[in-house]
């Protein structure tokens, strides 16, 4: 058993040796013609987009009668989708019973409003007459009239003088109150009346039309469920989306460690993932200042950019908002250029530089690069046609494995041996 044991750690340290003086990995430096280009993917939005809400006022409630289907081609003016309202004429029969209660009880008071008067003016005018004639006695002389007499038509002047300062109250009163309660009514005629044209406008309002051409697109909810046939709604809760074909793009999105050298401008071309033949050429028209995190589940940041998407190609693929698109993004095309591996730099402050092989041993030399790629880059000076650089071969293995995974792309005219 021990012997076993030496015999298979003898293997185990030979093949570490013979890894260790594995040679180094080099390629000469031969200008040609390069591409440079990231490949990533994207969806298709609209720049512009018009909301639709549910018809109606206020919270009123709506019933979905009918749709059109998800993702429909739309004209201007064209219906979309249809609503019922049984709430809305239930509440219009109210408000309108209301206003003909309303205005029976306004007729009702001002009968009683002009009844009362019409009795005070009659009490009024019969304490005036009596008032006058107590008056008239009670200054009579005594030659006239008996002391009782006089003394009578005395306090019959007082108490007809006081009944007829309460009659006048009485008067000024049920006029205050009347025309107060007359407001009340008008009042509560009004609402009901602003209630009643709510309602017919409920009513008047149950169809969609679309405001421009466009695709009809139907709007989730929190959950991710688009609203179905006899759902109920709520006017001004939002439908559906009509994005305005004419103003589409494409949002890519790119691992912030190969986006480092995208800016606006370069040239990019995209087709719907499955469908390579659609190729439509573009430039990259924004983008995002900083990266940003995708999801809590992975730390990698992304950078975001559009593309403008020509209308005529939406038009003639029937693209639709929402498909996911292929994006090549050309970073550097050269009839003719270096570019050497971007694990054979070695950076440093703002200085990068690379081992070439002279005679028989390695120097450094400083480049200067241009376009950077995901994978290789652009140099613009340090090298020479011909040279030989250094790659180590353990960086070099890593990098191919690292490299399988992604999505980046980049040929050139260099040979590795």
């Amino acid at each position: 058993m021990k012997l076993a044991s030496i015999v298979v750690l003898a293997v185990m340290l030979a093949g570490c040796g013979d890894h260790a003086r594995q040679p180094a990995i080099t390629e000469q430096v031969v200008p040609g013609p390069v591409l440079l280009e990231v490949q990533a993917q994207g969806e298709l939005q609209s720049s512009k987009s018009t909301a639709l809400n549910v018809p109606g006022q206020g919270w009123s409630r709506r019933q979905l009668d009918w749709t059109l289907p998800d993702g429909s081609w739309v004209k201007k003016d064209e219906v979309v989708a249809r609503f019922s309202a049984e709430d809305s004429k239930l509440q219009l029969s109210d408000a309108l019973l209301d206003l003909q209660r309303n205005a029976l009880a306004r007729v009702a008071k001002q009968v009683e409003l002009e009844a009362t008067q019409g009795q005070l003016q009659v009490d009024l005018s019969q304490v005036g007459g009596q008032l006058a004639i107590a008056r008239r006695y009670a200054h009579a002389s005594e030659d006239a009239l008996a002391r009782n007499t006089i003394l009578d038509a005395v306090q019959d002047e007082h108490f007809l003088g006081v009944k007829q300062q309460t009659l006048n109250w009485r008067e000024g009163t049920a006029s205050k109150r009347g025309k107060a309660e007359l407001a009340l009514i008008d009042a509560q005629t009004a609402t009901n009346d602003v209630i009643a044209k709510q309602r017919r406008a409920d009513l008047d309002a149950l169809e969609i039309r679309a405001p421009h051409a466009g695709v009809f697109v139907l709007h989730s909810d929190w959950s991710g469920k688009k609203p179905s046939i006899g759902a109920t709604m709520w006017a001004g809760n939002p439908l559906a989306d009509l994005p305005d074909t004419t103003h589409m793009e494409v949002q890519i999105t790119v691992p912030q460690t190969q986006a480092q050298a995208i800016k606006p401008g370069l040239a990019v071309e995209l087709a719907p993932l499955g469908a390579p033949t659609q190729k439509v050429s573009s430039k990259i028209s924004w983008v995002a200042s900083a990266a940003a995190v995708r999801n809590n589940e992975s730390p990698v940041k992304y950078l975001s950019m559009k593309a403008q998407i020509p209308a005529d190609a939406v038009q003639r693929y029937h693209w639709t908002p929402g498909q996911r698109f292929v994006a090549h993004i050309v970073l550097l095309k050269a009839a003719s250029a270096v570019t050497i591996p971007n694990i054979a730099i070695t950076s440093s402050d703002a200085t990068a530089s690379v081992k070439v092989r002279v005679g028989g041993h390695d120097e450094t030399r400083v480049l200067q690069l241009g376009v950077r790629g995901p994978a290789r880059s652009q140099v613009l000076e340090g090298l020479h046609p011909g040279d030989t650089i250094v790659i180590d071969a353990a960086d070099m293995a890593a990098a191919e494995i690292a490299a399988k995974p992604g999505k980046s792309a980049s040929r050139t005219g260099s040979t590795a041996s």
